[in-house]
């Protein structure tokens, strides 16, 4: 696509794209022998580890974050093509430029609420990734698509907060180097405000009573690159005061500050992964015949292609908006159109994806090539950071308020 972004991102999107082609995508195939020959699945194949190194060096690391101090200091905006590039990918790429969920909403909470001693012992490591994270907030016993339903218990025992409760799909769980937990639950469940409730702790790994439970597997896959998604149980965690996150009942804003540019995040990948589906799909209609014609004769299969480009051009210029209204006017005033990408853009992609795996055939669900997993992963987003009917019921309140 031809865009006029500014002269650094522009200068960040070549060099992307050049390590895209150079370094990520050859090692795709790596990445899946090497993992075959571990002894445990959520190791770490060695060529991630390169991929690691090589980013650092090429000064593509850590771009997500605003924040000049922890990370590169681009906008919403500027990184959002960024992280478009790397949905092309989005089992290596993430992971190789230290960009990857949950890590990413973990660091921008840090930076953003944890106090020094938080950041020195947690946020300084996640930076430099030595080591892993993951945010426990979903819980398998209530609808965790109201935050307020939370029964996780974070109760004030002396200088400890003791922490009951299980929960799951906990992204990143599984990674052996994931050593923090940043875990959601009430600390004042009696409040009369709902939103205050809720707290947030820090409970490293080693803690007495954390006990990972088991992998949960999505449409049957792991997602061994990104430490999977977890159950784990908290019994009688007992972690110090100082652990706490801000302040008593702020957990529920919180997260909601979190979510606000993860939503940005895996829109741009997801139309990265939807731009893999459509070039798989013209390879695949060129290369290809059918009932005596090229697949790329076939009106449907045409129909397919344009289809899917006029969506990502669609979907691609509202989240743009979206970022841009999130640096000018801050993630309240863009609440409308985060709602909006939210709904539309893990659908359309989904639906992309699907038809990129109709035109493969048998291919196209097998695991020689990458359109099975990128549908289970877009159909999944549709639940994670809150379901589509949460948005939608959030969006048209909005839009009634107008007229009633």
């Amino acid at each position: 696509m031809d865009f006029a972004y500014d002269a650094r991102t522009e200068e960040l999107r070549r060099r992307l794209l050049h390590f895209m082609d150079e370094h990520v995508h050859p090692a795709e195939t790596v990445a899946r022998e090497q993992r075959a020959e571990l002894e445990s699945p959520w190791q770490t194949p060695p060529v991630v580890e390169e991929l690691k190194a090589a980013a650092r060096r090429q000064g593509l690391w850590n771009l997500f974050l605003p924040d000049r101090t922890y990370g590169a200091g681009l906008t919403n905006l500027q990184y959002a093509p960024l992280a478009e590039i790397t949905g092309r990918s989005p089992q290596l790429a993430p992971v190789a430029l230290n960009c990857s969920a949950p890590d990413t909403g973990n660091m921008e909470l840090l930076a953003e609420f944890g106090d020094p001693e938080q950041r020195r012992r947690w946020l300084e490591p996640l930076l430099t990734g030595e080591l892993r994270s993951a945010f426990a907030m979903t819980e398998p016993e209530v609808a965790s698509s109201d935050a307020t339903n939370i029964e996780t218990s974070i109760r004030r025992d002396g200088d400890a907060y003791v922490v009951t409760g299980r929960k799951w799909y906990i992204s990143g769980a599984m990674h052996p180097d994931c050593r923090i937990f940043i875990v959601m639950g009430k600390t004042d469940p009696d409040a009369e405000d709902v939103r205050r409730q809720q707290s947030m702790v820090l409970v490293p790994r080693e803690t007495p009573g954390v006990g990972i439970r088991r992998a949960m597997t999505v449409y049957g896959y792991e997602d061994h690159y990104h430490g999977g998604h977890a159950e784990v149980v908290f019994d009688e965690a007992r972690v110090p005061v100082e652990n706490l996150i801000g302040e008593e009942g702020g957990g529920f804003a919180i997260a909601q500050a979190r979510l606000g540019p993860g939503r940005i995040h895996h829109c741009m990948r997801l139309i990265g992964m939807a731009e893999r589906a459509i070039e798989l799909m013209c390879r695949r209609a060129a290369g290809r015949e059918a009932f005596g014609r090229p697949l790329a004769d076939q009106g449907q299969v045409r129909a397919w292609i344009a289809d899917a480009r006029v969506q990502v051009e669609q979907l691609r210029l509202l989240v743009l908006k979206t970022a841009w209204l999130m640096d000018t006017v801050g993630n309240r005033g863009a609440h409308t159109e985060i709602q909006a990408i939210k709904i539309a853009t893990p659908r359309a992609v989904a639906d992309i994806l699907d038809r990129a795996v109709q035109l493969h055939g048998a291919a196209g669900v097998s695991q020689d090539l990458p359109l099975a997993e990128l549908w289970a992963a877009a159909r999944t987003l549709r639940l994670a950071d809150g379901p589509d009917e949460v948005h939608q019921r959030s969006l048209a309140r909005r839009e009634l308020k107008r007229f009633t």
